[in-house]
């Protein structure tokens, strides 16, 4: 007989239920506890004592992922040494998988009811059984997921500026196009955000204003007369905002700077720690040995990853990552068009799909997979075509980590 534990985890309590999978699928127990060291403790013991007294061949303990919630009840069940001795496997499961299931069931949605239909769902063995990470990709994790949250915040705010300055010097960014100097540049940021008037930047004589922009950008500039005459070209050529919303912008845009500032600061701090971090972890070496993986996409990939050997093989690595396709099927009938289930990890499938893209660049192998790929549709031909590649890179990164080696060459390409 196994005993399955289903978990609802909320944030501050947990809804338990005790199923077992004898004929008359018994319910043992049910009880809602702290979301605490307390509470958890107080499930173990509920399961040490019914092992006890039947002495159960598998135990299985699951839960929905719910983030930060269960996390600390996952990581207490897979680590306590109590449960380690019994043949204990613990699951952190997708919630969208389980609200599938449940809707079968034509019940209130109470907490009760949850933690029941999570054991329910247990008992029918659909449970994926990979382990729970080890503590060095969980901290990997955490610096990556927090890198990836502000270079998508760093982003918007360079969009929201963008926008912005577009009001202030409508044609600078289109007259920069042609110049060395982005329109991020410490330099130019300097220029439109400082005490510095349009007007005044405009009828500044040339050899002052080539002084400026030497000492701003430190003489770092090969043509800097050129530079000037193009940026102030670009303010004469643009519309004068009235003196009110002149003031409104310089407002915003100095704002947006000290924002943008703060972020680049706070992402050189976060590479740091993941420099740090991924020393300890081998399997970094494997995936930097590839033409094109740099050191976030690595480190991405192997925080979401965790040990490789949570994976039976390659497509069920591609299968958490997302990077699969449902196929339709219905008699003779089989359908060409098979959308992404986009149903996995969307931190791992973004890494995996960067990486691919930047790998393809590097790689003679993967830049004619690629370019087959494109031309094999009239629609989407980028997006379906790195996707592709993206998949059959995940066979290469599940190679690399699973055989703990470095990156080599096919013999055809050594040939050449």
């Amino acid at each position: 007989m196994k005993l399955f534990v289903g978990l609802d985890i909320s944030s501050e309590k947990i809804d338990v239920c005790f199923m077992t999978d004898d004929s008359n699928l018994s319910i043992l127990n049910r009880l809602s506890v702290a979301n605490d060291l307390n509470g958890a403790s107080e499930i173990k013991a509920l399961i040490l004592k019914h092992h006890a007294e039947v002495s159960f061949e598998q135990i299985v303990i699951g839960m929905e992922s719910t983030s930060l919630y269960s996390f600390h009840p996952a990581m207490f069940f897979q680590e306590d040494a109590d449960l380690n001795a019994l043949p204990t496997v613990v699951t952190v499961e997708n919630p969208f998988k389980i609200k599938q299931y449940s809707r079968v069931f034509d019940e209130d949605k109470t907490d009760t009811n949850d933690a029941m239909r999570i054991a329910d769902y247990l008992r029918i063995q659909r449970f994926t059984t990979s382990p729970i990470k080890e503590e060095k990709y969980m901290a990997l994790q955490r610096l990556t997921r927090t890198r990836y949250q502000l270079v998508t915040e760093l982003v918007t705010v360079k969009q929201h500026f963008l926008e912005n300055l577009t009001y202030k010097c409508n044609t600078l960014s289109k007259e920069l196009k042609s110049e060395s100097t982005g329109i991020f540049s410490a330099t130019i940021v300097h220029l439109m955000t400082e005490n510095y008037s349009l007007d005044e930047l405009a009828n500044l004589p040339l050899e002052d204003f080539v002084q400026l922009i030497q000492n701003v950008g430190r003489s770092n500039f090969k043509n800097p007369e050129k530079l000037v005459k193009t940026i102030q070209r670009a303010i004469k050529n643009s519309y004068q905002l009235p003196r009110l919303m002149n003031e409104s912008i310089d407002i915003i845009l100095s704002t947006l700077v000290v924002q943008m500032r703060s972020l680049q600061q706070s992402i050189k701090q976060i590479d740091k720690g993941i420099e740090k971090l991924v020393e300890i972890i081998p399997e970094y070496q494997c995936l930097t040995s590839v033409p094109g993986i740099g050191k976030v996409y690595a480190a991405g990939i192997l925080a979401e990853v965790g040990q490789i050997e949570r994976f039976d093989d390659q497509a069920k690595v591609a299968k958490y990552a997302g990077l699969s396709w449902k196929v339709k099927q219905s008699g003779n009938y089989q359908s060409e068009v098979t959308p992404l289930t986009k149903q996995g990890n969307h931190y791992l499938r973004y890494y995996l799909v960067e990486a691919a893209n930047s790998v393809k660049n590097h790689l003679p192998e993967y830049t004619a997979f690629y370019k087959k790929k494109y031309t094999e549709t009239p629609i989407n031909k980028h997006r379906r075509a790195i996707v592709l590649t993206a998949r059959k890179f995940v066979r290469l990164v599940d190679a690399l980590l699973r055989n703990h080696q470095l990156y080599t060459p096919p013999k055809s390409v050594l040939k050449e």
